[in-house]
């Protein structure tokens, strides 16, 4: 293709991760022409492995749940969370809230390559090592500049543009949309290990296990068991706390991992086969989710933080609410994509807020490794913790700040 060869399509979707290959799924089955440029080649690696139960309402919506269920990944039914001689359990199933109580746990290559597979089939293009280079808003339509896997460059105007970028953040980077996140910068490593747990460990593969740092409340492990012996393991921190760590990304991981007698135990036999990686300040914020001609969806918009698990579930949550808002508008509706797109959105996004916060103060964890917990609140919080923070039928959503606020002082005492 020349500089100055010019596309059209109806749906251009930059991206092919989780809320791309979504979008692209319900957008089709409303009969819409569907583009999405990809930045890498599928598969590729990435992080975000273990899903909530209320993201397979989107994914069955988008017409892509046979697929993911015959790939044979980790069944998921809840989240274990355990510090020093404290454990507790939540089964994703025994919740408040209506819906999906279980899920997967899965190899994010793999899971993401399944989907884009399901929207190929169901109609949309989808070109891999094709970058976005650059992107203009202010015509008639959004145009975007891309350069194809052979180096050449190319344009493509668009009805409407759908930023699936992730943590590539292409519309957030080109038009100035950044906005500093309120939390503290903090840093990620992670790798996958052939963990060879014993099967009398007590290590339920079908829930996440969240480790507390026996010392320090704001720093946290994640143990992801999938289906084929292996796991994905990683931990969180500020990123001073990461910067006393020497060596290698693994030879970090491994010296905190050692910190948590539990967690060191349990990973006594780990094969430690994949070199460790590393990420800091992921967490993001924008002015707006939305302009003239486009939308933000999931981690392109905002990125709260790993401990919950929230990311794909707002990836898709964004994905559903963009594409009734399109299919609106196609009818020719009025949409007012702050009201009806943004704060949408954003309501559950700040219930994730709140719990996260909470978490990282050490207030939500006095919360759930509480002893006596009253067994009706801990379906509510189950229903968070399994993704339905929309559901503002549930108290702990409805008023989330202040009834967790009441419930911390209450396991304080």
């Amino acid at each position: 293709m020349t500089q100055d060869q010019q596309e059209h399509t109806d749906i251009l979707i930059i991206g092919a991760g989780p809320a791309g290959a979504v979008a692209a799924g319900l957008l089709r089955k409303q009969g819409r022409q569907v583009l999405i440029l990809e930045r890498e080649q599928f598969p590729r690696f990435s992080i975000g492995e273990s899903l909530l139960p209320q993201s397979m309402e989107y994914i069955e919506a988008a017409g892509m749940l046979r697929a993911v269920v015959e790939a044979g990944f980790q069944y998921k039914n809840g989240a274990a969370f355990t510090c020093g001689d404290r454990h507790t359990e939540f089964d994703f199933r025994d919740k408040y809230s209506q819906g999906w109580g279980t899920t997967y746990q899965v190899q994010r290559a793999r899971f993401d390559d399944v989907l884009v597979k399901e929207a190929v089939r169901m109609g949309a293009e989808v070109r891999f090592r094709h970058e976005v280079l650059a992107v203009d808003v202010a015509g008639e339509r959004p145009s975007v500049q891309v350069r194809g896997a052979d180096g050449r460059t190319y344009g493509v105007t668009a009805n409407f543009l759908l930023d699936a970028s992730g943590f590539g953040r292409v519309l957030p980077r080109l038009l100035g949309l950044e906005y500093p996140s309120g939390f503290p910068t903090r840093g990620a490593i992670f790798t996958h290990v052939q963990d060879n747990v014993p099967a009398g460990a007590g290590f339920d593969r079908q829930k996440i296990l969240v480790t507390v740092h026996p010392e320090h409340c704001d720093v946290w492990y994640w143990t992801i068991p999938f289906s084929d012996g292996r796991c994905s393991q990683g931990v969180v921190a500020r990123t001073e706390f990461l910067a006393q760590y020497t060596g290698s990304d693994t030879e970090r991981l491994q010296a905190i991992v050692s910190e948590a007698p539990g967690l060191r135990a349990l990973l006594g036999n780990a094969v430690w086969d994949t070199p460790a990686r590393s990420i800091t300040g992921y967490s993001a914020n924008v002015k707006s989710l939305w302009g003239k001609g486009y939308a933000l969806l999931g981690n392109a918009g905002e990125f709260l933080d790993p401990v919950f698990s929230s990311g794909v579930t707002i990836a898709f949550k964004s994905a559903s609410l963009a594409a009734t808002c399109l299919q609106r508008q196609a009818a020719g509706e009025a949409v007012d994509w702050e009201s009806d797109y943004a704060q949408p959105l954003k309501a559950g996004v700040d219930t994730f807020r709140v719990f996260v916060e909470s978490w990282y103060a050490g207030g939500f964890q006095k919360v759930i490794f509480h002893e006596n917990a009253n067994p009706e609140i801990r379906r509510m919080i189950s229903s968070i913790l399994a993704g339905y923070a929309w559901d503002t039928g549930n108290p702990y959503v409805a008023e989330s700040k202040r009834r967790l606020a009441v419930l911390e002082e209450l396991c304080s005492a």
